[in-house]
C-alpha cells in the first residue's frame, strides 16, 4: 500500500495515516485479513515517532477497521460490512478515485493541487447544453427540461470564450462534440456527455410498416429528416409513401394531416399548430440513461 504524509499539514499524521488506511480497505487495496505495515517499519520509512504510528493504528482499531493480534501485528478485519451510510458511501467513492491516483503514478502533490481546483470552483447552479447547431439545441433542450427541473441553459461554442458563461454551469454536449468542448472547458469543470438514443434500435418495434399508409416526418433539424429518410427507405418502406416537412418552412404542417403517423422530434411535437389528426411518433434523441443521469440533476436545486 503506498501512503502520503504532510508533515506541515493541519491534518496530524496518526490521521493522515488512519485516513489513509481506511479509504484503502474502502478501495478494496486493503482485504480482510491483510496485515499492516509494523509500526517500526513505518516510523523508519517515513522518518516518523513510532508513537505517532500506534496513535493511527489505535485510531483504526477504535473504528473498527482493523484488530491487534498478539505477537503478529496489526490486521484488517474480517468481515467489515459494506457501505451503507451517506458518509460511508463518499468514503467508498473518495478511496477509488485515490486508488486510480495510485495506479496511474501521479505525484502526491499534483493530485492534491488538482482536486483543490474542482473543489475551488463555485457548486453548480444550472446545465448548460454546448453545441454548434441551433436546431439540434432547440430538440436536446426540450428534452432535457422533460427529463429534470434543474435550470438548463444554452450555448455554442463561441460562447464559451467568456468566462461568464460558464460561471455555475455544469456544461452538457452529445458524443461527437466531446473533444471540442473539452477543450474549451478550464481546469475544474465536469462535462457530461450525453447519450444517444439508437435509431436503429429503437426504430425496430415499428417495422415493417403495414402496407397502404402515408408516414410523414417533420423536424426542424435537417440531419433529423436526413436520417429518418436514410433509415426509413432502407427499412423497406416505399419513397411514395413517406412525405418529409422540414419544420422551419412557412406551410410544413401542410399534408401531413394526409399521414396515418407523424415521425417527428420532441421541439417539433410541442410546437403550435401541430397536427392533431396524424399519431404523432415522437422519437427521443436522448437514450434512457442520459435522462436517469439527468433526472439526478433535479433535486441539486
Amino acid at each position: 500500500m503506498r501512503l502520503w504524509f504532510a508533515p506541515s499539514s493541519e491534518v496530524p499524521i496518526y490521521r493522515q495515516l488512519a485516513t489513509q488506511v481506511t479509504l484503502a480497505i474502502l478501495a478494496g487495496d486493503l482485504r480482510p485479513g491483510d496485515r499492516l505495515p509494523s509500526t517500526r517499519e513505518l516510523a523508519r520509512r517515513f522518518a516518523l515517532h513510532p508513537n505517532t504510528i500506534s496513535a493511527g493504528y489505535r485510531q483504526l482499531e477504535r473504528e473498527g477497521w482493523t484488530e491487534q493480534r498478539r505477537g503478529s501485528g496489526v490486521y484488517v478485519r474480517p468481515n467489515r460490512a459494506a457501505p451503507s451510510t451517506p458518509a460511508q458511501l463518499l468514503d467508498h467513492h473518495i478511496a477509488g478515485f485515490f486508488r486510480a491516483a495510485r495506479d496511474l503514478n501521479l505525484p502526491a502533490g499534483e493530485v492534491r493541487a488538482r482536486v483543490a481546483e474542482w473543489l475551488r470552483a463555485p457548486p453548480p447552479d444550472h446545465l448548460l447544453l454546448i453545441d454548434p447547431d441551433p436546431e439540434l439545441r432547440r430538440i436536446l433542450l426540450t428534452e432535457i427540461r422533460q427529463a429534470t427541473s434543474f435550470p438548463v441553459r444554452e450555448a455554442t461554442p463561441e460562447d464559451c470564450a467568456r468566462p461568464e458563461t460558464l460561471l455555475g454551469a455544469v456544461p452538457l454536449c452529445r458524443p461527437s462534440k466531446t473533444t471540442l468542448v473539452r477543450g474549451l472547458l478550464p481546469a475544474g469543470i465536469e462535462l457530461v456527455t450525453l447519450q444517444i438514443r439508437s435509431a436503429n434500435a429503437w426504430l425496430s418495434p415499428w417495422l415493417p410498416a403495414p402496407p397502404g399508409h402515408l408516414i410523414g416526418v417533420a423536424s426542424r433539424w435537417p440531419e433529423f429528416l436526413e436520417t429518418a429518410r436514410t433509415m426509413l427507405i432502407a427499412a423497406g418502406i416505399p419513397a411514395d409513401a413517406l412525405v418529409f416537412r422540414d419544420a422551419r418552412q412557412p406551410r410544413w404542417r401542410q399534408g401531413l394531416e394526409l399521414a396515418t403517423a407523424v415521425l417527428c422530434d420532441a421541439h417539433t411535437a410541442a410546437a403550435p399548430g401541430f397536427p392533431a389528426k396524424p399519431h404523432a411518433i415522437v422519437f427521443p434523441l436522448l437514450a434512457d440513461a442520459a435522462r436517469v443521469e439527468l433526472a439526478r440533476f433535479s433535486g441539486a436545486s
